[in-house]
């Protein structure tokens, strides 16, 4: 016989009850497992729904802030769903809980390969990993976090440097959410594990002025709007300014555009190897029969 929502409630509410007399949970930890108990007696099936916060507050007298933090804990799980406007619902009898992590990054490169690598193999085995792309595009980064938002136990994120990500962040809480990669600043309650590329290039820049003066002229090939740091940018117009260098940024490389007495600077590996191949090239013309090179 299916069971009513007014049933479902009632039944809930005298599980919860039943665990807050113990005195050894929280109130926060009593919702939770009263959810997960309810649900393991198949009193809540998958598509059930839940008493609504306000109906919770009525019949139990707790603070809203500990039913919303319960509800987006059972979500955060898998096991609790929200629905806009309808209400919270039941969508996974796996009341184990898994714990599951979520890592946004930039694009697939041998450097995240080696961070989601090494994360997989230090975390226990029933921690699961979700790995996504956002290309520093804002529009694919905005589509990624509203699929996967209230849905993770943890956040692991390489942010977008501007406003419209740091609004997204901070609706994570700071105990959930760690920035990697670039320095996006949340606030202190927020932890971060993030490079430092503006002082250190520069500080690269100045190291090899002695060398970098014999050249006419120095091109930084960067693209606006990727995931290469702005920094490194700021850190090349800094030093130009500084030394009085004659140089400038390109979007790009053309192929077989090097000149003499010309250094080229570039983070991006495909381009540098384009510039590897027109320099063979160029050694494969000047050599003739039997020469060689060294």
């Amino acid at each position: 016989m299916k069971i009513s929502k007014e049933e479902n409630s009632a039944t809930l509410i005298a599980r919860i009850k039943r665990l807050e007399s113990l005195n050894t949970l929280s109130k926060h930890e009593c919702i939770v497992q009263g959810v997960l108990d309810a649900i393991d007696a198949n009193e809540l099936e998958v598509h059930s729904s839940l008493p609504s916060v306000n109906n919770m507050i009525h019949y139990l007298g707790y603070a809203r802030e500990t039913f919303s933090k319960a509800y987006r804990d059972l979500i955060a799980h898998g096991v609790v769903e929200s629905k806009n406007r309808k209400g919270y619902f039941v969508v996974s009898n796996n009341t184990q809980m898994k714990q599951k992590v979520a890592v946004v990054l930039y694009a697939y490169d041998t450097f995240q390969d080696t961070l989601v690598s090494e994360l997989r193999s230090n975390l226990p085995e029933e921690v699961s990993v979700d790995l996504f792309f956002h290309h520093n595009n804002m529009e694919t980064f905005e589509d990624i976090f509203n699929r996967i938002q209230g849905k993770y136990t943890v956040y692991i994120v390489a942010p977008i440097e501007n406003k419209a990500s740091v609004q997204l962040l901070r609706s994570i809480s700071p105990s959930k959410l760690l920035i990697i990669d670039r320095l996006l600043d949340l606030g202190d309650e927020y932890s971060y594990i993030a490079q430092e590329f503006e002082n250190s290039t520069y500080k690269v820049f100045e190291q090899l002025y002695p060398k970098i003066k014999k050249y006419r002229e120095i091109i930084f090939y960067f693209r606006e709007n990727t995931a290469e740091p702005n920094e490194i940018k700021n850190a090349f117009l800094k030093f130009l300014d500084k030394y009085q260098i004659k140089g400038h940024i390109e979007k790009q490389y053309k192929p077989g555009n090097l000149e003499k007495d010309t250094l080229y600077f570039t983070i991006h590996n495909p381009e540098l190897y384009l510039m590897l191949k027109d320099i063979c090239k160029k050694m494969e013309i000047r050599k003739g029969p039997g020469d060689s090179f060294s």
